[in-house]
């Protein structure tokens, strides 16, 4: 590649640091976009502006696209505002298609997901009140109808929120589902009485606990203690629960019988496959007990090793002749929480990537780069302890993002890699000169190492990327989810970063 990289000629696109860079095809913002997208503000786009992004990407996208990729982020990313935006959108925007319906029924995949996407649609199209909601899409409706025949009694009592503007009961009266059998007519019927039963869960149980008088605080730190230990035992408390309850369970000073229980569950294979856990959840839970007190904490940090361990075992990393370079993004602008409510940032779930790839990695530099890049070598194991060791050093290379760098050092030390992966929210720029780019930098390393490849893992979906990745040797991967290394793994088999979505049938 050959560019000039005069910032006074360069005639393209520009990043949110006013640094030259390249646009996406339409297929590609709108997958880095929601891939990315908690709906949030970010630390360059408010969640309104991020919003009309996507609407004005999904009307610029082939319909079916639209649809897979909707499943996708459902099915694969295992995320849940998006696909229900998604799905509503495009019924907005494609009235009839059949396909509105299939997509609808699959990206609903909790029992809170029929009501949660019977509001995104009165958003979306500017409705007040259920009565609004009469004039429904007919495929919505057909989708939602066929999304009740998913769930049972528990379910869908678990699920039946109060307090909220949309019920069960009124998106069971709006679509008119079908019953499967003679019980499940009777199911219906409870929900349109409001006569669900009132289901087994740890939260009732806990709250039940919580209203009960006590003659001393000992004896009910004694009766919370049994309660916790019951419920491991019985197993009710979800995957999902039992990573956000540990400090609980350790601060109520269950026994060590029921930690090692704790333990085991959590780092069992089949119950990690099936919890579909975001990596950074696994931070979070680390991170939540690094400091507790309790002397049987590490038995529970050594779990939370084996599970993420255990999450990354299908990632197919690169052999021990295969050279890797693993840079970290650690600018200011990595340091936005993903969510309103998360103390998780978007520099966490890099290094966690970025942590992940390295356990699967047999020959691998790892780094992290803001005003300086500095390489930091870790243990290939122990990747939750690897991303808080990070974590405590990112002062010492300061905030800005001067992914150059990383390049630069690489020409000078004629240092040859096969693989050089970012993990960004690809506004690199160059805070010292206005002349040295990372295009440049690439185009002189790859006389060095003419096969080399780079990676830009995507953490953010800005919409721009700093070099052309429609090439065969620059490409953009996109998300928040270990899933993403399929991607990773799809194009080093010669397919692209689309390929997995497209491969999603409806």
């Amino acid at each position: 590649m050959k560019f000039n990289m005069n910032i006074t000629k360069w005639v393209g696109k520009f990043n949110y640091e006013d640094a030259p860079a390249f646009e996406l095809t339409p297929e590609m913002e709108l997958y880095s976009s929601v891939v990315t997208a908690s709906l949030e503000n970010t630390f360059y786009e408010a969640k309104d502006e991020r919003v009309e992004r996507i609407r004005g990407l999904i009307k610029a996208n082939d319909p079916l696209f639209v649809a897979k990729l909707a499943v996708y982020t459902r099915e694969k990313m295992h995320l849940r505002s998006v696909p229900l935006m998604l799905a509503v959108e495009l019924a907005k925007n494609n009235s009839g298609n059949a396909l509105i319906g299939k997509v609808v029924d699959r990206v609903i995949q909790r029992a809170d997901e029929i009501t949660e996407l019977l509001s995104c649609y009165q958003l979306a199209n500017k409705a007040t009140g259920t009565k609004k909601l009469g004039k429904l899409s007919k495929q919505v409706q057909k989708g939602i109808a066929s999304s009740f025949n998913k769930f049972d009694e528990y379910q869908f009592a678990k699920y039946n929120r109060t307090g909220v503007a949309i019920k069960l009961r009124d998106a069971l009266f709006l679509t008119h589902p079908k019953a499967k059998d003679e019980d499940q007519q009777l199911l219906f019927n409870k929900i349109a009485a409001e006569e669900l039963a009132t289901p087994y869960t740890w939260e009732t149980e806990l709250s039940a606990l919580g209203q009960q008088l006590f003659a001393t605080e000992e004896e009910k730190a004694l009766a919370f203690k049994h309660k916790w230990e019951e419920l491991i035992d019985s197993e009710k408390v979800g995957y999902m629960a039992l990573l956000r309850n540990l400090r609980n369970m350790l601060d109520a000073e269950i026994s060590l019988i029921h930690v090692k229980k704790a333990a085991a569950y959590l780092s069992n294979a089949e119950k990690v496959a099936k919890s579909k856990q975001l990596p950074f959840r696994f931070l979070a839970a680390y991170r939540e007990l690094s400091a507790n007190k309790n002397g049987h904490v590490s038995v529970i940090l050594d779990a939370l090793e084996k599970a993420v361990t255990l999450s990354a075992a299908n990632i197919k990393g690169f052999n021990e002749n295969t050279k890797v370079l693993i840079a970290c993004d650690v600018s200011g602008s990595m340091q936005k929480p993903v969510s309103a409510r998360s103390k998780i940032l978007l520099y966490d779930i890099g290094l966690m990537l970025a942590m992940l790839m390295k356990s699967r990695c047999k020959n691998a530099i790892t780094g992290m780069f803001g005003d300086k890049w500095k390489v930091v070598n870790v243990p290939t194991a122990s990747v939750l302890a690897n991303v808080d060791a990070f974590y405590k050093r990112e002062g010492e290379v300061g905030y800005a993002t001067n992914g150059y760098l990383v390049l630069k050092d690489l020409i000078n030390s004629k240092r040859v890699v096969d693989k050089v992966l970012f993990f960004t929210d690809c506004q690199l720029w160059n805070n010292n000169s206005a002349t040295t780019q990372l295009v440049q930098l690439w185009s002189d390393y790859k006389r060095i190492a003419p096969t080399a490849k780079m990676y830009l893992f995507d953490l953010a979906g800005y919409g721009t990327t700093p070099l052309k990745t429609d090439s065969s040797d620059v490409f953009l991967i996109a998300g928040w989810s270990d899933k993403l290394f399929d991607v990773l793994a799809a194009i080093e088999d010669g397919q692209n970063a689309l390929s997995e979505i497209n491969a999603i049938e409806l």
